[in-house]
């Protein structure tokens, strides 16, 4: 059976000259956890195994282990493991099927099984099937390539003695056996086979694990190797704690593949040991498996269980070490958050500046959410020594706040100081989730994103898909400018070409760095018409993890509306309607009943005379936001909303009416002023009375009221110019007749709020830049009612909201 087995992967693997002479060493790539989300899309994560020849040497340079360079050899390979505890976590593979490594699970009934020549299961487990190649650095060796920069995950490790009984030292090998000695031991298990020990056979292990690791791929292709995992299966139940222990860490470092079979078996029966274990002792097994790479479920359930008698007595090492064990295994126990944030209250002035930042890599990776409170307490203590952080740890807490949306003002004015200050040694992941907190946080500091802007360009060859897209996702919401680093978006485009073979996995990655570029006006046509293919657009919605239709949506719409001269692809009508009715049923029961924008709405159409006027609708859905219109003709006077002129909604979806069909000669649009109205504006109170029926007001030259520096104006009542005191005391007079359409001008007055702007800031973020600047391609003019405006004249008067909006609409008119 084994031979068939090897004949089917000949034609899988026919880049391999001799693959009996030389089997291939499977390396362990463990693939991140998506999201965006912020946004927020569910979680999970995949392993993907890729297989490099050790003769003919085929090399692959993709590696999503964060921070992390690719090693050649098997020691480097071991070592890999313990630098993708950065793994990305919000982003998850989107991997067809059968891109996915099955693991062979099976059950032993007696020994006679495992013994015999019939059974090669775990013979399987080593048999993987080679994945296609994404594109080399090479392609970069135009220029010179700058080494990308690793950086110690564990280095809290150092922090405290204590930490050596709970975990294992990577970078501490024991002293290494010649390939001789290893021939020996593995001739003893022929020899010795059904007659060998529990205790033979996890000596032969440990010593084995010893050999100089370029010739362990050697040993893990020999048929007596696999011979000695079968008799540790067979003597599984009869090992030792200790002897359990020592085999598991022997796997580390002989570096068995995490999917091999036999691993779950090894769970399995820890898993029902855990109850005689002590808690090191089950902190020290969780980090084997970490080491390993597996996901072991099963076994973190009963360390949970056991963590939950000893919560009362835990010190500070084992509360770090917890949580990092739950960073890793991506879950936190929803009865164990309390406790967790009350330890961490009580030990938090304990903490190094390392330990801070594996607990915040811990609670972002596990998706713990804990009180705003302890969040800032935590940040304070990061704070107080950032200067002596390390790049990842300060990284870490950016994740932190990032995961929580908190804006730390502090923390992020160190930031403007420390990354300038390291940009130049940090490799271009951590540079990435400094970029995406900024961005999830709205903060733009022109000296974070230039230090990060002048770095990148050197870094793209070392940049997975997901980087690239992720940077152009975060400088285009914070809209950093083209022409503010020319190197910046051509270098990250490009980029995105050569790894357009990764796409057909994370089709999520290419949409978030087109929707980047597009903030910015930058539109590559050709990533865009790969993006918009039948093809791609079949691998997106297929996805199951992540919703990409909107994402989709949004593409097509602004490639339309900016490149007017486009050829290529474009989305179905039918999908386009299809997300167009979606977004809007959010929208109705979101953003429409949202007080400030039921207030506007209900005022205009007090000020221009009835519900016909004004239409709430989303006048360019993938923008994912409504707009109030308005048409006025060329002499300031409203016309109708005809449905004709809204956007392809049915008509029940839109708030406004059918136009009247009464004529405009006794049509009656504005206020009328009377004394008592008058006295009412000019004063300081909020008088509520009613107003008398409304009458016409000529459209004057008025004067925009600018707020105050530290509040509205309208915080002390409406200020009265000269031009608008004598706008509001002009007779009224008839309407002139509606003028032609052609001369109409179309309004699209937003409400805002402070999540359209950066922190503090009068910059729109790059979606709402964008959105602007599409409606006036689309013929309309934009008219704000701003946060800092619009939010206290929701506690004024009737007429003074009328006079605010009256002002507002008609100074957009000169």
């Amino acid at each position: 059976m084994a031979t068939c087995v090897l004949c089917r992967r000949v034609p899988r693997l026919r880049y391999l000259p001799a693959l009996r002479k030389d089997f291939t060493q499977a390396q362990r790539v463990i693939a991140q956890r998506v999201d965006e989300t912020d946004d927020q899309e569910g979680k999970k994560e995949v392993l993907q195994h890729h297989e490099a020849s050790l003769q003919a040497g085929y090399r692959l340079y993709y590696n999503p282990a964060s921070y992390h360079s690719v090693w050649n050899s098997a020691w480097n390979s071991i070592t890999s493991r313990s630098q993708t505890d950065n793994d990305e976590d919000e982003c998850l593979s989107m991997l067809a099927p059968f891109f996915w490594q099955q693991s062979n699970r099976y059950s032993v009934n007696c020994s006679r099984h495992l013994s015999s020549s019939k059974n090669t299961l775990l013979d399987l487990a080593f048999d993987k099937s080679a994945k296609p190649a994404v594109p080399s650095v090479s392609l970069y060796n135009h220029k010179h390539i700058e080494p990308d920069v690793k950086v110690d995950t564990r280095a809290f490790l150092k922090c405290r003695p204590e930490y050596a009984s709970m975990t294992l030292d990577l970078n501490e090998r024991s002293h290494p056996i010649k390939w001789e000695e290893a021939v020996v031991l593995l001739q003893k298990v022929t020899v010795l086979k059904g007659s060998m020990k529990p205790s033979d056979v996890s000596k032969f292990l440990v010593e084995l694990s010893r050999l100089n690791p370029d010739r362990m791929p050697l040993v893990r292709s020999d048929q007596r190797f696999i011979m000695l995992l079968r008799y540790s299966v067979e003597h599984l139940h009869l090992f030792t704690l200790l002897q359990l222990l020592e085999v598991l860490q022997a796997f580390v470092w002989i570096d068995i593949p995490s999917s091999h079979t036999v691993l779950g078996l090894y769970e399995a029966e820890l898993s029902r040991r855990a109850d005689q274990m002590s808690l090191h002792q089950l902190f020290f097994a969780a980090n084997l498996w970490r080491c390993i790479g597996r996901k072991v479920p099963q076994f973190l359930k009963h360390l949970y269980d056991s963590v939950r008698l000893h919560l009362g007595q835990m010190e500070v090492c084992e509360l770090v070490q917890l949580l990092y064990i739950m960073g890793e295994g991506r879950e936190c126990p929803k009865d164990m958050i309390r406790p967790i944030e009350q330890l961490l209250m009580l030990h938090l002035h304990q903490l190094h500046p390392e330990e801070v930042g594996t607990v915040c890599l811990g609670l972002f990776k596990s998706q713990t959410s804990i009180s705003e409170a302890t969040v800032t307490h935590i940040v304070n203590r990061a704070h107080s020594f950032v200067e002596e952080m390390s790049d990842f740890a300060m990284v870490n807490v950016l994740k932190f706040l990032r995961f929580n949306y908190q804006y730390h003002r502090l923390w992020l004015e160190a930031m403007a100081q420390e990354v300038p200050r390291r940009a130049h040694r940090m490799g271009v992941q951590g540079l990435m989730h400094v970029a995406l907190g900024c961005s999830a946080l709205h903060h733009h500091s022109d000296k974070i994103l230039m230090a990060i802007a002048e770095r990148v360009p050197s870094l793209v060859p070392h940049c997975r898909s997901k980087d690239s897209c992720k940077l152009l996702w975060a400088f285009g919401t914070l809209r950093f400018l083209p022409d503010q680093s020319p190197s910046l978006y051509p270098s990250l485009t490009e980029a995105l070409r050569q790894r357009k073979a990764e796409f057909q996995r994370y089709p999520e990655h290419l949409l978030t760095g087109l929707l980047g570029l597009a903030f910015v006006s930058q539109f590559p046509e050709d990533l865009i018409a790969l993006a918009l293919s039948p093809e791609f657009v079949n691998i997106a919605l297929k996805s199951r993890q992540l919703e990409l239709k909107k994402d989709l949506f949004t593409l097509d719409r602004a490639v339309a509306l900016e490149l007017p001269q486009w050829t290529g692809p474009q989305l179905s009508r039918e999908l386009r309607e299809e997300v167009t009715e979606m977004l809007w049923k959010f929208a109705q029961s979101d953003v429409c009943q949202k007080a400030e924008v039921q207030e506007a709405e209900t005022a205009l159409q007090n000020l221009f005379g009835g519900e016909q006027f004004v239409c709430k609708r989303m006048i360019l859905p993938h923008t994912r936001s409504i707009d109030l219109e308005v048409h006025l003709d060329s002499t300031g006077q409203p016309v109708p909303v005809k449905p004709s002129d809204t956007a392809v909604l049915p008509p029940e979806n839109s708030s406004s009416k059918a136009p009247s069909h009464q004529g405009w000669d006794g049509m009656d649009i504005g206020v009328a002023i009377t004394d008592e109205l008058f006295a009412q504006l000019t004063s300081t109170k909020n008088n509520k009375e009613p107003l008398t029926p409304p009458a016409i007001i000529k459209p004057p030259s008025l004067h925009r009221v600018q707020p105050d520096e530290c509040s509205s104006v309208f915080d002390r009542g409406l200020v009265l110019t000269s031009d608008l005191r004598e706008a509001l005391i002009r007779p009224s007079r008839p309407a002139p007749a509606p003028q032609k359409s052609d001369s109409t001008v179309k309004l699209a007055i937003q409400v805002s709020s402070r999540n359209h702007y950066c922190y503090q800031s009068q910059q729109l973020l790059g979606l709402h830049e964008m959105k602007r600047r599409q409606l006036k391609l689309a013929g309309y003019r934009v008219v704000e009612l701003s946060h800092q405006e619009w939010f206290p004249m929701l506690r004024k008067s009737r007429t003074e909201k009328l006079a605010y909006l009256h002002c507002k609409i008609y100074n957009s008119l000169s």
